[in-house]
């Protein structure tokens, strides 16, 4: 080994050693309040109320997931999240995709005002639109809804998965199009056909944008419901921080069994979701 090359190797090995320790503490930060929740689940409550309680219990029980699924109505709040996003997400789908290929395909007046009002809408707070979007509720009979509350949410992730979407509508070739009308194919067929097979992993990211964002909602969750049968996950795990006391074993057995589904879903599209976003970049 020469003298030149030593430094360099140790060079290299000390940059791949500070690589591997940024990664674990970005690994840290990211899951470590996870692996908190799920260790404070599986702490007994009594060991939770005492003073000086352990990062790791002394004893591992599932009893808070026992209580919380057996005295509360966390089914029906998980229910009622999953009926949401069912309703919320694919009417996001229908309107951002038929709007993406409109503004990817078609010139028309007012086209670039279009696009930045979808821009501008996602810099307004959400709190301003709550009384707005209250007497549009009550008026339409939808206050106090599952249906009421998942069209809000659609509505607030149409404007994002449109300009999702359009990349990818703009990255497909035009000649694509042209092919099918030579062959006589009408519109409507050309986007049953050629378009939405080729906007199916745009489709995929947007469809997960919109389930993470119905999922995760709580402000219009709150002001728009205002029983049990109608809340939402996060609301209801919400009523666990009392005035006086947090039931700190059903909150973390609520945020590990509501993390659940999310996970779940992001394992059955990954590679779709991946794929999708890295063609929207490279090709959009």
């Amino acid at each position: 080994m020469s003298a030149t090359t030593a430094p360099v190797r140790f060079g290299r090995l000390a940059g791949r050693t500070g690589f591997a320790i940024a990664l674990l503490g970005v690994l840290a930060m990211v899951l470590g309040p996870y692996i908190v929740m799920l260790l404070t689940s599986l702490t007994p409550r009594d060991e939770l109320a005492g003073a000086g309680a352990n990062l790791i219990p002394s004893e591992f029980t599932t009893a808070s997931y026992a209580e919380l699924l057996s005295t509360t109505p966390f089914l029906t709040y998980l229910r009622n999240s999953l009926t949401v996003a069912a309703i919320a997400v694919p009417v996001t789908l229908v309107v951002s995709t038929g709007a993406a290929i409109a503004m990817s395909r078609f010139d028309f007046r007012g086209r670039g005002a279009v696009m930045i009002g979808l821009l501008l809408a996602q810099m307004f707070p959400a709190v301003l639109l709550v009384i707005s979007l209250q007497g549009q509720l009550r008026g339409m009979g939808l206050m106090d809804t599952t249906l009421g509350l998942a069209l809000v949410h659609a509505a607030f992730a149409t404007p994002f998965a449109t300009w999702l979407l359009k990349g990818f509508a703009d990255s497909i070739p035009r000649e694509i199009e042209e092919a099918g009308q030579i062959d006589g194919a009408s519109s409507a067929q050309i986007v049953r056909i050629l378009l939405l097979p080729l906007l199916r992993p745009g489709m995929v990211a947007a469809g997960t944008y919109a389930f993470i964002l119905t999922w995760n909602e709580f402000l219009y969750a709150l002001t728009f419901t205002s029983q049990t049968a109608t809340r939402t996950l996060p609301v209801g795990l919400h009523l666990f921080i009392g005035e006086y006391q947090i039931r700190w074993d059903l909150l973390t057995a609520g945020g590990v069994l509501s993390v659940l589904p999310v996970v779940v879903g992001f394992l059955l599209v990954q590679k779709r979701l991946v794929a999708g976003l890295a063609a929207g970049a490279v090709k959009g």
